[in-house]
C-alpha cells in the first residue's frame, strides 16, 4: 500500500504528530512517503492509496493560509473518491477548524477513511500512542 502523509507545522506540534502517523502506518509493511507542503505536489495525494493530510488550527480556527489552504484548494477537484485521513494540533478552541475541513473534504467528494485526529498541544504519552495506532489502523 502506497500511503502520503502530507503536513504543515508552525510549532512543531503537527510535525510531531506526521512522524508518529508515518511510524505507525510504516509499521504495517506500507510504503510511506512523509512531505511538509511546500514540497507536495497534487501527485502525492493522488497517487497514493491513502493520504494523511495535517494542519494545524490558525488564528480564528482556520486552516495555514500561506501554503496549506492553497495546497487544499489545488487538490479539492481531484480528490473524488479518494481516501483521505485528516489531522492536526491545536492550542485552544474545540476543533471547529477540523469539522469545517472534514466537512469540506467530504463536499469534494473524498472519502475519509478514520474520524479525523486533532490532539491538544505537542502529542505526548497517550497522544503519541493515538498517532501511531491511526498510522497503523488506516494503513
Amino acid at each position: 500500500m502506497k500511503i502520503s502523509v502530507v503536513y504543515w507545522s508552525g510549532t512543531g506540534n503537527t510535525e510531531t504528530m506526521a512522524k508518529l502517523i508515518q511510524e505507525g502506518a510504516a509499521s504495517t509493511g506500507a510504503e510511506v512517503t512523509l512531505k511538509e507542503v511546500a514540497n507536495a505536489s497534487v501527485a502525492d495525494v493522488t497517487e497514493a492509496d491513502v493520504a494523511f493530510l495535517g494542519c494545524p488550527s490558525m488564528g480564528d480556527e482556520t486552516l495555514e493560509e500561506g501554503e496549506f489552504e492553497p495546497f487544499i484548494s489545488s487538490i479539492e477537484d481531484k480528490i473524488n473518491g479518494k481516501k483521505l485521513a485528516l489531522f492536526g494540533s491545536y492550542g485552544w478552541g474545540d476543533g471547529q477548524w477540523m469539522r469545517d475541513w472534514t466537512e469540506r473534504m467530504k463536499k469534494a467528494g473524498a472519502v475519509l477513511v478514520a474520524e479525523s485526529l486533532i490532539v491538544n498541544e505537542s502529542p505526548n504519552g497517550n497522544d503519541a500512542e493515538q498517532c501511531k495506532t491511526f498510522g497503523k489502523s488506516v494503513a
